[in-house]
């Protein structure tokens, strides 16, 4: 079977339970036409470069999908039916990308660069009188 990476945004006023349930319902319409999903990422709230239905903001999913071309149609006839669901992209690919998605792999390297800043910005920090300050004094008329 071919394989695909779908992304789909849904409403930044949905909850992430909502989302997940979207997803799930996705997940069982392929599995329901022989298909399977190897993978299911959410992504989070991210902004938008420009409004979609007035939406600033949307929660982003990534599903890695094993499916027949007419399960993969189906979830994507169901995406422009359903209001909540504002953009998808499905792509056919070779293979599937092992281990975490370069979206992922971008949160854990902010993640960990702003602990690394966190660590500088305590090691810079004055930790009392500086050594060597001496105190002015103003003089006066």
């Amino acid at each position: 079977m071919p394989l695909y990476e779908h992304v789909y945004l849904a409403r930044q006023d949905l909850g992430a339970q909502q989302v997940d349930e979207l997803t799930n319902q996705y997940q069982a319409v392929l599995e329901q036409m022989g298909g399977k999903v190897a993978k299911a990422e959410y992504w989070g709230v991210k902004s938008l470069t420009y409004r979609i239905r007035k939406n600033r903001k949307a929660h982003f999913t990534l599903l890695n999908v094993d499916a027949p071309p007419a399960a993969v149609a189906e979830v994507e006839r169901q995406e422009r039916l359903n209001e909540d669901v504002l953009r998808y992209l499905t792509i056919r690919v070779e293979a599937h990308e092992e281990g975490p998605s370069a979206m992922m792999r971008k949160v854990d390297r902010d993640r960990d660069r702003d602990e690394r800043r966190g660590e500088r910005r305590r090691e810079r920090e004055p930790r009392g009188p500086r050594e060597g300050a001496e105190e002015t004094e103003t003089v006066g008329e």
